[in-house]
């Protein structure tokens, strides 16, 4: 499994979303363990995004936003999909 952390605009994203934290490290940890392992992705809702970002999800509306930086996931936003596609739009 490949390893995983999460940014400080992450981390203000759960709180502000008011997201459970136990479900996100469990979305995090599914999201690393069926990494590098494509038949798994879409089980686990994994999608390449624009900017190579990556998203899985935690519920129906809400996607956890990361990239693959230096051999790990770095979890960078949290949110619904307009959202996360606001934050790519800025991120450009």
């Amino acid at each position: 499994m490949i390893s995983f952390d999460s940014s400080a605009r992450f981390r203000a994203c759960l709180k502000k979303e008011g997201l459970d934290r136990h479900a996100v490290f469990a979305a995090m940890q599914l999201a690393a363990g069926a990494w590098g392992q494509p038949h798994l992705h879409s089980g686990r809702g994994i999608r390449r995004l624009a900017g190579g970002a990556y998203e899985c999800r935690l519920d129906r509306d809400t996607r956890l936003l990361f990239f693959l930086e230096s051999g790990n996931l770095l979890f960078d936003f949290a949110g619904n999909h307009d959202q996360v596609q606001a934050y790519l739009k800025n991120r450009r």
